[in-house]
This record gives C-alpha cells, sequence and structure tokens, in this order.
C-alpha cells in the first residue's frame, strides 16, 4: 500500500492547481521564486494536514468546551441555592478555568502550525516538538483507534530548526500511517514516535507503524513531487517534508518495520558535532 497524506485544501493564494502548476515548472528547471514557492508548498502542506485531522481536532476542542458548560450549569445551580458552598462553587470556576485554558492552548498550537510564513530558526529539543503537538497527535490516533506510545531518548543534542517546520514534518507522517492503519482491525494499529541519536551524531525522529508497509514500486517514488497514488492527492506531502529536511541540512527517509509496517524518519544535524 502506497501512502501519502494529501487533501483539496486550497493555499492562500491562486489555489492548489496553481501553485502545483508553478512548482511542476520550478522542478523542470524554469525561472520561478524558489523561496516563495517552497512557503507557498509548505502552507498547502500543512492545511492538508489540517483537513485530514479535522475529525480528531473537533473532537479535541469538544470536551474543554462540554466541560466548560457543564460546570457553568453546576454554578448556576448552586447559586439558585440558598445555603451556596463557596468552597465548592469556587472548585467549579476553577475547573472552568482550567478549561478554558486547555481549549485556548489547542487553538495556540494550531495557529503556531498554521502559519505559513516561515519562522526563525533556533535551538530546540526535538522532545519537545513531538510534546508540543501530541495533543493533536493523540485526538488522532483516538479517532483513528490507534494506540500511540512516546519513545523519546533523553538527553539528546539540540538541534537549530524552525520548530513549526519540522512539526509539520512530524504530523505527515502520523498522518501517514494512520491511513496505513485503517486497513487493520479497529485496536489493534500501533503508531509509535521514536528519538534517538545516530551513529554519524544526527538526531532522528521516527513514526512507525504495524501496518501494510509500502510496496517496493511506490519506495522509488516516495518523496517525489507530485507523486500519489490517490485520485485526489497532489503529491506534495512528503515532498515538502523532504525539502524541509534539506534546507535544514538533514534528511528524510523510509525503512520497513522490523516485524510489520513502515518507519518515517527525519535526520537532522547537531550543531555540536559539526563544531
Amino acid at each position: 500500500m502506497t501512502r501519502d497524506s494529501h487533501s483539496g485544501a486550497p493555499p492562500p493564494i491562486g489555489g492548489e492547481a496553481a501553485v502545483a502548476s508553478q512548482a511542476r515548472e520550478a522542478d523542470m528547471g524554469r525561472p520561478g521564486p524558489p523561496a516563495a514557492l517552497h512557503g507557498r508548498l509548505l502552507h498547502v502542506a500543512r492545511m492538508a494536514t489540517f483537513g485530514e485531522m479535522a475529525t480528531g481536532i473537533a473532537h479535541e476542542l469538544n470536551q474543554p468546551l462540554t466541560a466548560i458548560a457543564n460546570y457553568a450549569q453546576a454554578c448556576k445551580r448552586l447559586l439558585d441555592r440558598p445555603d451556596c458552598d463557596s468552597a465548592t462553587l469556587g472548585e467549579a470556576l476553577t475547573e472552568i478555568t482550567a478549561q478554558a485554558a486547555r481549549a485556548a492552548d489547542i487553538i495556540r498550537q494550531l495557529r503556531a502550525l498554521a502559519v505559513s510564513q516561515q519562522g526563525p530558526r533556533a535551538p530546540a529539543d526535538i522532545n519537545a516538538l513531538v510534546r508540543e503537538i501530541v495533543d493533536l497527535v493523540e485526538s488522532d490516533a483516538r479517532m483513528h483507534r490507534v494506540r500511540l506510545t512516546l519513545d523519546l531518548a533523553d538527553p539528546l543534542p539540540q538541534i537549530v530548526v524552525d520548530a513549526g517546520q519540522i512539526q509539520h514534518v512530524i504530523l505527515n507522517f502520523v498522518r501517514n500511517s494512520l491511513e496505513a492503519l485503517a486497513s487493520r482491525p479497529p485496536d489493534t494499529g500501533r503508531l509509535v514516535i521514536r528519538t534517538s541519536l545516530t551513529p554519524d551524531q544526527e538526531v532522528e525522529l521516527a513514526v512507525v507503524d504495524n501496518g501494510p508497509g509500502l510496496v517496493a514500486e511506490a519506495v522509488q517514488r516516495l518523496f517525489d513531487p507530485f507523486f500519489s497514488t490517490k485520485e485526489s492527492g497532489t503529491g506534495l506531502g512528503l515532498a515538502t517534508s523532504n525539502t524541509i529536511a534539506r534546507v535544514h541540512g538533514g534528511s528524510v527517509g523510509y525503512r520497513p518495520n522490523q516485524d510489520a509496517g513502515a518507519c518515517f524518519y527525519i535526520r537532522l544535524p547537531c550543531p555540536s558535532a559539526a563544531a
């Protein structure tokens, strides 16, 4: 089964077809604005990923909003009582505050990931980047009835990256795995996000699943622009992840999982190793 993560979400300028046309021209060596094009392609891929995660995101936001409504109703009932317990009322209001903060944090994560402009590169901990988006990943995994496990090596050297771009790569890999795991019976899918330090002193983040894996023919073109087996696919998801890795001086790749399934990974250089 060939896997990639795409949808028809439009970019902010011109539309997906226009962006794809510009990218094809650039890929054929014709003149064009590489930096601007890369930014547009990244935005298309991010919006496609969000579109595919929409159900999980809605579920994740609905939980704190429902809790807020329930606690607010409880507060009203308490206030209607002549012997209103101020301590109990205070506890309910504290829960409302906590749930509102949780909803705001989810929205903050989405806003940060959806920004189309390239952000500044700064030293970052790859494990911290994973944990920042784990709520979104977990909600998506739950909706697909897949068990998510984090296997994060600690400590790891810091990397200098655009955090939003690297998190986009993680989400894209996760979406690929969840799509592949849809072929398995419910509650049997397993997804692992793993970090490690390679023998070449690169930080590796891998997304491993127990799905059907990839056919050999697909592996050869896996990260090529516009390669997709989906009728509605643009073939930008993994190609964009490949571009992000390369502009960071790193690489992306695929290897079969030892037992069954697939492993997509990104490797990024450590400044300390280059010093």
